[in-house]
């Protein structure tokens, strides 16, 4: 079983079970990779074992997870692990967006994209580890809720047999319709989509100004201009952490999948390299970034009411954002100047974009 895994369409909730078990040091999302499954799928496969599935309705989870109490929430990418520790508060519904803005959990939900739930137990050594697990339509991972030695057990039980699905079978079909990620391929001149970003008052409105022009966010920041975005060297991110540290900087870090966006605010203090791996582990924020999937690095200039806001953001190969960083500022106050000090003396790409 450990040797062959070509036919991996008709293997079985047992058979994904035995793998596990021949290889119990092995990640999930390696093992998923292995098996040409999604992770949900190894999840489904412990359902009346491990797992129950429950309902992924975003409405209803909102409504029950803060009575957990202390909990640490993660959400990831394929190259991004963000995990805050905190409560659930100052919680807003909505249909096409929900926000959670609490002190430690800060977040941007995408209810659409929610389509499978689980809860789930694991056992380590004589401790039972309990979390609520979201993922996409492709039964990739959206978000999870791990509970922690301060959480509310008790909670946690009701809202899995509030939540629970008449639905327990351990059979798992990934749908991956309509996740067409392609760049858009706009006809927009560098002096069209200049006029608009100059235009710009607030940097919420930069997204909007994509889909208008018709054009990907990578595209338009190799395209702009070096007043407005320029290359970095790879390294570029770890040099920028390392940077906040030294100076005590408050920094914004967003992490996103289709789902949900994760974010930071605050110092850090702690910065640490492994592997492939460049990690933050401070007490209520930890980070693990994948160093070797980032193909390109770019700060980037946006114009609002305030004077320019800078971002520092890594791509992947495919040209999708990877991690996005700003300095910690107040909506309507100036940007941090030691912020942008750090930004621009960071190491610039040799083939950075011309102006």
């Amino acid at each position: 079983m450990t040797e062959t895994t070509k036919d991996t369409s008709r293997l079985s909730a047992n058979d994904i079970r035995v793998f596990r078990t021949e290889n119990p040091k092995m990640r999930e999302r390696d093992v998923a990779a292995r098996l040409g499954l999604s992770e949900a799928a190894l999840v489904a496969a412990e359902v009346g074992i491990s797992a129950t599935r429950i309902d992924a309705d975003v409405d209803r989870f909102l409504g029950r997870v803060a009575s957990l109490g202390e909990i640490l929430a993660l959400s990831r990418n394929e190259s991004a692990v963000h995990e805050k520790i905190g409560v659930y508060e100052n919680i807003k519904s909505g249909v096409q967006a929900a926000i959670v803005l609490g002190e430690n959990i800060d977040l941007r939900i995408f209810p659409k994209r929610w389509a499978h739930a689980f809860a789930v137990t694991k056992t380590d050594g004589d401790q039972q580890r309990l979390s609520l697990q979201f993922f996409d339509k492709a039964g990739d991972a959206v978000h999870k809720v791990h509970l922690r030695p301060a959480s509310n057990i008790e909670a946690y039980h009701e809202i899995v047999a509030e939540l629970r699905l008449e639905d327990q079978s351990q059979d798992f079909v990934e749908d991956r319709s309509g996740y067409d990620n392609g760049e858009i391929d706009g006809d927009v001149s560098r002096d069209e989509l200049r006029d608009h970003w100059s235009r710009m008052t607030d940097t919420h409105q930069f997204f909007g100004m994509l889909q208008k022009l018709k054009i990907g966010r990578q595209a338009a920041i190799r395209t702009v201009g070096d007043d407005y975005a320029w290359k970095l060297a790879p390294t570029a991110v770890a040099e920028m952490m390392h940077a906040s540290v030294r100076e005590g900087l408050p920094i914004m870090c967003f992490v996103a999948n289709d789902g949900i966006v994760q974010i930071h605010s605050g110092p850090i203090f702690n910065v640490e390299a492994m592997g492939p791996w460049i990690n933050i582990m401070d007490p209520t924020f930890h980070l693990h970034l994948r160093q070797d999937h980032i193909a390109e690095v770019w700060a980037v200039r946006k114009p609002t009411k305030e004077g320019h806001v800078t971002s520092l953001e890594a791509y992947n190969a495919k040209g999708e954002m990877i991690i996005q960083f700003f300095g910690k500022r107040k909506e309507g106050f100036e940007e941090r100047g030691d912020w942008r000090v750090i930004v621009e003396n960071l190491p610039k790409a040799d083939d950075s974009v011309a102006a």
